[in-house]
């Protein structure tokens, strides 16, 4: 469950810089609703390939979406750039609840305290090949354990 209005920076492990982009905005000019959610796939996906080795092309263990959700707090909009605040909730033999915080740039540069929009996404690791659920392999269970809070 996304916590109480007002969650800060500090309560997130690691950050990742996400660049909004022009076509992210839409006909109201901020950034549409859909786009939060690629946001999360992007922090969370670029972490298990950088820190746990998750082979998104070759590998026999693949993290699907069972579950997400996100509460918005204040827009974004182009060319704002978002700092990704990612840590877990939630660790299980084969599944994972991360939650994250996007904070919008003040304009010199440094990122807001409050989370402009707070997510929760549940990945449920399965096998490639068969979409069965599988434990989470030990490098990527390792990385998760690093952003447990």
């Amino acid at each position: 469950m996304p916590r109480p209005p007002g969650e800060i920076r500090a309560g997130y492990p690691h950050f990742l810089r996400i660049p909004t982009r022009w076509m992210d905005n839409d006909i109201y000019g901020h950034v549409n609703n859909v786009v939060y959610y690629a946001y999360f796939d992007t922090v969370i996906n670029t972490y298990l390939i950088e820190r746990g080795g998750l082979d998104i092309h070759r590998g026999n263990v693949i993290g699907v979406c069972a579950e997400s959700s996100c509460s918005y707090r204040a827009s974004f909009t182009f060319p704002d750039v978002i700092e990704a605040g990612l840590r877990i909730s939630r660790l299980g033999g084969r599944s994972v609840t991360y939650e994250i915080g996007l904070f919008k740039n003040t304009p010199d540069a440094r990122p807001e305290e409050e989370a402009s929009a707070e997510g929760r996404f549940v990945h449920v690791f399965v096998d490639r090949a068969s979409m069965k659920p599988v434990e989470i392999p030990g490098p990527l269970r390792s990385a998760l354990e690093a952003l447990e809070t």
